[in-house]
């Protein structure tokens, strides 16, 4: 390996004695000074960064509507007049949404900022807490109206002019129900109605109908629980049920017309709570009772479950609904302190003890499908313990429906990651069943009519399509001349695909995806496949994606026009192309050195929404109307200018370096400089890597405290340069793939004049941090190293368990991130060459550790090993553990300090900067909380 004529300090036989001396003796190096007359970016800088968050256009395309928010203060809301090009301003708006006939704007008011922070620091119980208020703006006559102490708000799906909105209790207000009132209130003549004492509640799609959960109140004595269901143009009430008991998952048809819930009249401290499913018409006084414990056609001791939704087909034929076993009572004789606690392992269980455990409170809400006819008064059971899942189609309407489980197979997602599946065709009229494949390494789906069932097969590495009506199956796309797998793909493992786009009305054709094209393909096998992006992904290595804009497509229309993102894997450019399915033809709207996002169009109008940014220039929202014969997105309109600060510092800029890697392929990442490089100068340099990095080039880097990730545009406002190489990985070797790339990158970067080769550190986290700790093993090029979440030890961490998800790690390392590609008793010499702990000997380049105890990715002694290990054998290491943290910093107080203490560690080791305390001495637990070891003592020797 790499010990090879740069400068390093051999600490090999240093004492721990001498470490302070190792860190206050270092020669003070000479380092590119700042010369431009903007300062660098400092921690104060953090909270007011902003970004852009919900935004939405409406059905004409006039109005647009975005948030603006910052990492911590008062977000506000923006809404824009796309033909007066006039906007407005709400502060603290969000949660905007735009009416249907696109009159009216309807959002929440959050509380300051700082009464929300005050509330926390006196630790007020949440009814105390500061609540939001309601905002509606007329949009024409730009009129604002307010409501104080909202809860919640509810506008229909489909229906326009009305608005319903759950008031906040009083803090005076101490009833012990949980029941607000709820007011309707017409947007048109500002006319408002009010429903005491409500739970929960719904519009139907149209606005023609609300239902309501009350309950009730101390206060008043004549209230009483039960659904009431109000006309919206009458403005009538009607009860539809009555009595004690809870109701919930409010459901109507697509018409506003029939109605569902479940409900229980068992208390929530009730041993045992028994729901039923009852259904509701026009012309009924009261709902009656679709299904319940002893209802025909459920299993014995199965009942209603109130954890699954309920849902109406859309043409309110069918009434689907979740069904469980009935549970037994709590047994209330036993004493909790006389109950053994134990978790009993056994080798034949499907998932190990603790992913049993993890999904404990999932398993305990487990439903299985069943549908109610409520032209019959029938139930029919779909799924069962044996058939978890059932996926219907066609809105409901469909005869069949998918149904699909891994039951058996479960075991062996211990050592390969994932389970086989078996799906069989469901006919939804009288529950037969008819298998369709069994042990599929892959996932099952249904065409949008039900006309086929489709999957794409991992080991045949092609897509298959399942015709309902013959039971015929095809590889539809064998005859595709290019390949439908990642081509790329670098695991141990067999690839995945690239995915599907959609599927034409009637299901005559799926749109396919290879690594760059949209192919599509006939389901029936009759006709050839077709590139319908005409090859150019391929030709000229761009890759087209199809944005859905509509979240309720469910098809493509044969006249439509596909709106495409783009990406060149040459340039890194983004961009956006029409795809027009009526003519075939392919449009090119935007493409460029930007990063093109969060696409938005009307519905009525071709009027779009996008973000646009890149390294330099922060996303901002612009809008663009396509017309002519020519459509473009080069015309759009910026809307929004967030962080003119960022002008004010010295930022920085991105482009692609390339070299050639030490296994001789070539290479590339991104080498992000300082606004005011010098090539007079020298820099030093810190590098940043995870996988492959170089397709983000035009991303934008907020100065933000991250999660665990290098702060890069901080380090590089501040003097560095930051290079991010990319690595390709050889199965069985993934530590000597990334010394490959990142030291032949490192010493490919030193070759030029303006970088500092004696002063190169680097930093990762989680898969970037076990490089990290193997790489300073291996090489004495990087003065200082900082590793996050590092695996050390792979003969340890291989029988481990990633507690988020109770999973075992086998799988990591015999098939995917790990790409050790063998059981540790196939090839234990490989678990031990890939492993830091076994090479630390070598190890020269100071160390700093994050490794927190709640990681529930990577078990948090896999750190400790490393730096037990490291301190045993006397080399200067750190370990930070923030407590009850995951793998990334969740807390910004956290995020903020591990930000703190990097740039402290980097500008001691790479710039000769002063020690600080934690550093040269550590914080003792007798101090935890009062000294944060920031400080620095400038008279250090």
């Amino acid at each position: 390996m790499d010990y090879g004529p740069w400068t390093f300090i051999n600490l090999a036989n240093m004492k721990s004695t001498l470490i302070c001396a190792a860190l206050t003796g270092l020669s003070l190096v000479t380092y590119a000074q700042q010369t431009t007359s903007k300062p660098p970016l400092d921690h104060s800088v953090y909270d007011s960064w902003e970004s852009i968050g919900k935004k939405a256009i409406s059905n004409n395309g006039q109005w647009i509507v975005y948030t603006i928010t910052p990492q911590e203060g008062d977000a506000r809301l923006v809404i824009y007049d796309n033909k007066t090009r006039r906007s407005m301003e709400v502060p603290r708006g969000s949660k905007p949404v735009i009416t249907e006939d696109s009159r009216y704007v309807i959002f929440a008011i959050d509380p300051y900022f700082k009464d929300t922070r005050q509330a926390k620091i006196k630790k007020k119980k949440p009814a105390e807490m500061p609540k939001d208020s309601l905002g509606i703006v007329t949009l024409e006559q730009w009129q604002l109206w307010k409501a104080p102490m909202v809860k919640s708000f509810k506008t229909p799906a489909k229906g326009s002019g009305w608005v319903a909105y759950l008031q906040e209790r009083p803090e005076w207000d101490k009833d012990s129900t949980s029941g607000t009132p709820l007011i309707i209130r017409n947007l048109k003549d500002n006319k408002e109605d009010t429903l005491p004492h409500v739970l929960e509640y719904t519009f139907s799609k149209p606005g023609n109908k609300l239902l309501a959960e009350i309950t009730t109140a101390k206060k008043d004595p004549l209230s009483k629980a039960g659904v009431l269901l109000w006309d919206i143009a009458s403005r009538k009430l009607d009860t539809l049920s009555r009595g004690s008991g809870e109701r919930k998952l409010l459901t109507f048809d697509d018409k506003g017309l029939q109605a569902a819930w479940v409900s229980t009249r068992d208390t929530a401290k009730a041993p045992q709570r028994i729901f039923q499913l009852y259904y509701y018409k026009p012309g009924q006084d009261t709902g009656i009772i679709a299904a319940g414990r002893q209802t025909p056609g459920l299993p014995n001791n199965w009942g209603v479950a109130d954890s699954s939704n309920i849902e109406f087909s859309e043409n309110g034929q069918r009434l689907f609904f979740g069904t469980a076993p009935i549970r037994p009572p709590k047994d209330t004789t036993l004493v909790d302190f006389e109950v053994a606690k134990v978790d009993i392992w056994n080798y034949q269980d499907d998932f190990l003890q603790p992913m049993q455990l993890k999904n404990l409170n999932r398993e305990l809400k487990r439903s299985y499908t069943a549908v109610y006819d409520p032209a019959t008064q029938k139930v029919l059971q779909l799924g069962n313990k044996d058939l978890e899942t059932v996926v219907t189609t066609d809105e409901g309407n469909s005869a069949y429906a998918l149904g699909y489980t891994d039951k058996g197979e479960r075991i062996a997602m211990q050592w390969t990651g994932r389970t086989l599946k078996t799906a069989w065709l469901l006919n939804v009229g009288d529950g037969t069943r008819r298998m369709v494949k069994e042990k599929l390494d892959g996932d099952f789906y249904i065409s949008p009519k039900g006309q086929y069932l489709y999957w794409y097969d991992r080991v045949a590495r092609h897509w298959f399509s399942y015709q309902v009506s013959s039971g015929a199956i095809r590889n539809i796309t064998a005859s595709i001349p290019t390949k439908m797998y990642d081509e790329v793909d670098d695991h141990p493992d067999e690839p995945d695909t690239y995915g599907v786009a959609g599927w034409l009305e009637g299901d005559k054709y799926a749109y396919i995806y290879d690594r760059y094209d949209v192919w599509q393909v006939d389901p029936s096998g009759q006709q050839a496949p077709v590139n319908v992006t005409l090859g150019t992904g391929r030709k000229d290595k761009t890759r087209f994606r199809y944005e859905k804009l509509d979240e309720e497509e469910r098809f493509f229309k044969k006249d439509q026009d596909l709106l495409l993102s783009t990406f060149n894997e040459t340039t890194k450019y983004n961009g956006f192309s029409l795809l027009r399915l009526k003519t075939g033809t392919l449009q090119s709207l935007a493409m460029g050195p930007y990063a093109y996002q969060q696409p938005g169009k009307a519905k009525n109008a071709d009027s779009y929404i996008f973000t646009k940014s890149s390294y330099e220039l922060s996303p901002d929202v612009y809008a663009a109307t396509l017309s002519g014969k020519a459509p473009s997105f080069n015309k759009a309109v910026q809307l929004s200018h967030i962080n003119p600060q960022q002008q004010q510092y010295n930022w920085g800029t991105a482009s692609l370096f390339k070299w050639t890697a030490y296994n001789g392929q070539p290479a590339e990442g991104i080498l992000y400089k300082p606004e005011d490089f010098d090539s007079t100068k020298h820099y030093p340099v810190l590098i940043y890597f995870y996988e492959k990095l170089s397709d983000g080039l035009y991303n934008y880097s907020p100065p933000a405290p991250t999660p665990s990730r290098l702060n890069i545009p901080f380090f590089v406002s501040r003097g560095y340069l930051v290079f991010a190489p990319d690595i390709t990985y050889e199965n069985g070797y993934p530590g000597k793939s990334a010394y490959n790339y990142i030291v032949s990158g490192a010493r490919a970067l030193a070759q030029h004049s303006w970088v500092d080769s004696t002063n190169m550190g680097i930093q990762g986290q989680s898969w970037g941090g076990y490089q990290v700790a193997y790489l300073v093993t291996q090489t004495h090029l990087f003065k200082a190293a900082w590793a996050g979440a590092p695996v050390a030890n792979m003969t340890s961490a291989y029988g481990g368990i990633r507690w988020e998800s109770g999973m075992n790690r086998q799988f990591q390392y015999e098939h995917t991130q790990s790409r050790i590609g063998a059981t540790l008793w196939e090839k234990p010499e490989l678990y031990l060459e890939n492993s830091p702990l076994f090479h630390l000997p070598n190890v020269t380049t100071p160390l700093a550790i994050m490794s927190n105890d709640a990681d529930g990715a990577v078990p948090w002694y896999q750190g400790i090993e490393l730096f037990t290990g490291l301190r045993r054998l006397g080399k200067p290491v750190w370990l930070l553990n923030y407590n009850n943290e995951a793998h990334n910093l969740v807390l910004r107080q956290n995020r903020k300090d591990i930000q703190r203490r990097e740039q402290q560690f980097f500008d001691h080791f790479l710039k000769g900067a002063p020690a600080p305390q934690w550093l040269l001495y550590g914080v003792p637990a007798t101090e935890k909380g009062v000294n944060w070891g920031w400080e620095v003592n400038n008279n250090n020797p």
